[in-house]
């Protein structure tokens, strides 16, 4: 089986993915393409065709179409700061070591493949609490795009018109077209969304966000995308305050778990 690890990177030539995923394929654009090479020496640094950066969900199509092409029978998509992958054991926080990455991606792999499923992940949230004791994997939950994984096949590619809720909308995609995503909730993702210079962080503010939300709700429906106002603070109900988070809530009419 060929899976091969590429991520999107943009305004970043100190790539953090590659100090835990040596082998990871990193994709920019012609314009930063010596700098790249310069700060990442022996790295695998492929340029982008001009005019491709400065839309992640654009990247992510490109990189799909081109490694696909190639032969790759499973493309798994990382952020390009990655500092590694963990899971929680004995109330212990345990890190997924380097040398087992590449196993750990065919075991899913395969087992996406079997039920189904043309794109797998795992969970968004480090904190052990939202590790499911009875549910170890969903069909029906958001991935999100630091880390997920695609099988030869997949028809649905990232809308271009929403860059930054392009994988709120990839996952309903999934769900519309093959009724299943796959996702581990044992394993989590370690990055620094929305906290450093480059990337999506060029163009997010709050406005667009906003924007953003507005789109992805529009296309799919206020019963599907829904704005999320919970207060997690475990409080009781009647002492929670009303809150507002960018990032939506996903409930797609669908069985599932």
């Amino acid at each position: 089986m060929k899976i091969v690890v590429c991520s999107p990177s943009y305004k970043r030539p100190k790539v953090k993915t590659l100090e835990y995923l040596p082998f990871c394929r990193v994709y920019v654009d012609p314009s930063e393409y010596a700098r790249y090479k310069k700060e990442n020496p022996g790295a695998d640094i492929v340029m982008c065709r001009t005019g491709i950066q400065g839309n992640v969900a654009r990247v992510r199509n490109y990189i799909l179409d081109q490694e696909f092409q190639s032969g790759a029978d499973a493309v798994a998509l990382v952020d390009d700061d990655m500092s590694g992958m963990g899971y929680h054991e004995q109330r212990k926080e345990h890190r997924l070591e380097t040398d087992d990455f590449m196993s750990f991606l065919e075991k899913y792999t395969v087992m996406a493949f079997d039920i189904g499923a043309k794109m797998w992940g795992v969970n968004v949230n480090f904190d052990p609490q939202s590790y499911r004791t009875s549910g170890p994997f969903s069909t029906l939950s958001f991935i999100g795009g630091p880390f997920g994984v695609f099988l030869s096949g997949n028809e649905c590619r990232y809308d271009e018109s929403l860059p930054l809720k392009e994988d709120y909308d990839m996952t309903i995609q999934q769900l519309n077209r093959y009724r299943i995503v796959f996702r581990v909730n044992k394993f989590y993702y370690k990055v620094k969304q929305s906290e450093q210079a480059g990337g999506c962080a060029a163009i997010r503010n709050l406005d667009r966000e906003m924007q953003q939300l507005l789109a992805l709700q529009k296309k799919w429906g206020s019963k599907i995308v829904r704005f999320d106002t919970l207060d997690r603070n475990h409080k009781r109900k009647r002492g929670r305050d009303m809150t507002f988070d960018y990032n939506p809530v996903i409930r797609v009419p669908i069985r599932g778990i």
